[in-house]
């Protein structure tokens, strides 16, 4: 045999051997015989047909191929295989979360085979060459794309299209040929999404589904962040249409099926312009002096019925969005702002927790289950609070709500001011046990008929407010604390404790500001920070501090295994009162439903799986309501140029700087290539930019002075340059 022929059988044998494994490989959790492997690799001739044969026999014999019954042949799962999420980096490279692993999988750009951010995957993790060395490895295999539609910008050809991602972790353009480009326009936003992905191509394929519109504009921004999250913005007609053909009167049948409240006093107290109101109290005195307190949620779960096409659209959604301009409800409107609103003067089907409690706010007997209500009085929490503040802090001893002596207006006013009293004694308790009080300015926008900023306040929580909060909680607590302590299934709101690292990271800024942190013990830890938050209350450091304390808190997240409720110290806790707008409320009346009818405990397994959805969907949701203040926060700063202002650095990085406004708290970045003065390095410990010649330190909370540089609607960005630092005396 010559040389040549040696070579091209040697040639020949490699290149079967490598086809075996890369089917083999790519179909890992299936078994073939030579004829489907043969079929994959295109062999036809009896030759490389007898070598294979061959091949696998001799492969087998080695172990590197199992022979999982007879003929039919399988991939030996190498230890060095794991399954995680992508999380692209800024500069294209990735890491894959593994649960197995104690640190992330880096992944080079060159060896993620076409995974995106996100997405499900199989990664292979090369052997360490030396110890400490990070994590390295390559994407072999995709499970489950996280999504496959994006928002992008067209950019025309002459018989194609590319769609660039607004998404700066989405590292590529979508090709998209000529009839699947639809009536969308050069420079328009769409949604484009992947329909296949050629091995050889390097961008994927795509089809335009929806033209957003011109970008910059309000609409359009407004449905490509919502878009941009795979949230919806409109119901499916037939959708809207089975939630408009249910009936939602008010049955003599039904109300005899429930605990009849129509008659005690009973009233809520929203935000002015709420829509939708899925809780009120009702109260009054007993004959032995002490209270029933009621707390009182919408029943959606009587309208929302389990796999029914309504019920599907609620649990895929998850949670009601809140944009800036705009609510995306989960529920249609017939029930969100109507049947399951508790609006006055209606009679509505309720579930409700009923406490007897003593003038100290101590529960001394409760009640769950299905009513009937009827809101006498409907309060905003500034008629709330100007009830409360006008009071003259005695509470009339001879106030009989359960009859007729008083008007219903004098009733609910006196009752206000009780409940208002045990709120307050309610949570000193609370903040005793160890919760922590977080009481963050919300940024808020006053808009015009057009939907754009003409101004921007702070709203803070006033005692109406906790009034509120304080009896949601209770009933929220003690639902949970009901089905916990009979030990069986159920979908609990759990918060764990804070990270060490990161309260040594707040511990560094804060010190900046005379503050600190005692980390002897839990219960120290929780104290300090009460007192920090306590302490930065209208100071120009509250934002800032109050957002990195959060920063520090683990993520609340819905899950059938209870761990309790660190931020509010409880060890019980769900979420019960508000079905309208997040469905493992809705869950959760089932559930305490099914257990009050003495119904055996569920599958953990089919609610932890709803629960992990819930928590997703809520961060998505979240993300979307952030995005629309930071998009409605440039665009209240369009134009200002001529004006500088105070701001506080919130954030840095070795790209730049992250300075917070101290007159309105939009947000802008000072890149580290505009500071002229010096050249600055990134000092990670320090959390701070500090100047080679100068050391001259640009630190997190520092204050300095800004102009507006530049804003981007597109890209929802803000530069500011800096004019200065504010020295402090």
């Amino acid at each position: 045999m010559t040389k040549r022929k040696k070579r091209a059988q040697k040639q020949q044998k490699n290149e079967i051997t490598k086809g075996i494994f890369t089917v083999l490989e790519s179909n890992r959790d299936q078994s073939f015989n030579y004829k489907q492997i043969a079929a994959k690799l295109d062999i036809k001739d009896t030759s490389s047909r007898n070598l294979l044969i061959k091949r696998l026999g001799q492969l087998k014999e080695k172990n590197r191929i199992e022979e999982v019954e007879r003929g039919k042949y399988k991939a030996i799962k190498s230890q060095n295989y794991y399954e995680g999420v992508v999380d692209m980096t800024g500069r294209n490279n990735a890491y894959v979360i593994c649960d197995e692993l104690d640190s992330d999988v880096f992944v080079p750009f060159n060896l993620l085979n076409k995974a995106l951010h996100g997405d499900v995957v199989e990664v292979y993790v090369f052997p360490r060459r030396r110890s400490g060395k990070k994590l390295e490895g390559e994407i072999t295999k995709i499970i489950e794309r996280k999504k496959t539609a994006f928002v992008g910008i067209v950019q025309m050809q002459k018989n194609f299209a590319f769609v660039n991602p607004t998404d700066f972790k989405m590292y590529t353009d979508i090709f998209v040929p000529k009839n699947k480009i639809g009536d969308a326009q050069h420079g328009e936003k769409v949604i484009v999404e992947i329909q296949d992905w050629p091995k050889n191509a390097d961008s994927p394929y795509g089809k335009i589904v929806k033209v957003l519109g011109v970008p910059g504009e309000h609409d359009t921004e407004i449905h490509a962040i919502l878009a941009e999250y795979g949230l919806p913005y409109s119901f499916p007609e037939e959708v809207e249409h089975y939630a408009n053909k249910l009936d939602t009167s008010i049955t003599e049948e039904e109300i005899a099926k429930r605990r009849d409240m129509r008659d005690v006093p009973t009233f809520t107290i929203d935000p002015k312009d709420a829509k939708d109101f899925d809780d009120a109290l009702s109260f009054q005195i007993l004959e032995d002096g002490n209270f029933e307190v009621g707390i009182h949620i919408a029943d959606v779960s009587h309208y929302v019925t389990p796999d029914s096409i309504l019920d599907e659209e609620a649990y895929n959604r998850a949670t009601s969005v809140y944009l800036v301009d705009r609510v995306v409800p989960m529920l249609p409107e017939i029930l969100s702002n109507n049947a399951c609103s508790l609006r006055p003067n209606e009679e509505k089907y309720t579930f409700s927790a009923v406490f007897k409690m003593n003038k100290d706010a101590q529960v001394l007997d409760q009640w769950f289950g299905r009513t009937v209500t009827y809101s006498d009085r409907r309060f905003a929490y500034e008629e709330a609070q100007a009830m409360i503040e006008n009071e003259n802090n005695i509470v009339p001893e001879d106030v009989s709500l359960t009859g007729n002596t008083y008007e219903v207006e004098q009733h609910i006013s006196d009752a206000i001011i009780t409940l208002d009293k045990m709120a307050k004694l309610m949570r000193a308790r609370r903040l005793a046990a160890g919760a922590i009080s977080f009481d963050k300015v919300e940024v808020k926008f006053q808009l015009n008929d057009k939907n754009e900023p003409i101004g921007v306040y702070f709203k803070t929580a006033k005692d109406a407010n906790k009034l509120i909060e304080e009896f949601m909680l209770l009933a929220n607590k003690k639902v949970a604390e009901f089905i916990g302590k009979q030990k069986k299934t159920f979908v609990y709101r759990v918060h764990d404790e804070p990270d060490e690292e990161k309260l040594m990271l707040l511990q560094g800024v804060i010190s900046k500001f005379g503050y600190g942190i005692n980390m002897k013990s839990k219960k120290t830890i929780t104290s300090s920070l009460n007192s920090l938050l306590e302490d930065v209350q209208g100071r120009k450091e509250q934002n800032l501090v109050d957002t990195l304390t959060i920063r520090t808190m683990s993520k609340a997240i819905y899950t059938t295994d209870n761990i309790g409720h660190y931020g509010l110290g409880f060890d019980y806790y769900t979420h019960f009162t508000s079905p309208i707008r997040r469905y493992p409320d809705v869950m959760v009346h089932r559930l305490l439903q099914h257990y009050l009818d003495k119904g055996a405990s569920v599958s953990e397994e089919k609610f932890e799986e709803k629960c992990k959805h819930s928590s997703s969907m809520e961060y998505l949701a979240t993300s979307a309501e952030r995005d629309s203040i930071k998009y409605m926060q440039i665009k209240f700063m369009e134009g200002r140029y001529d004006e500088e202002f105070l701001g506080v650095i919130s954030g840095v990085t070795e790209w730049g700087i992250y300075v917070e406004l101290v007159e309105n708290k939009c947000e802008g970045m000072i890149r580290t290539r505009d500071i002229k003065d010096d050249y600055y390095v990134f000092d990670e410990k320090q959390y701070a930019l500090v100047g080679e010649v100068t050391k001259n330190t640009y630190q997190l909370g520092d204050e300095v002075f800004v102009k507006l540089k530049s804003t981007d609607l597109v890209k929802r960005h803000l530069d500011f340059e800096l004019t200065g630092k504010k020295v402090n005396s």
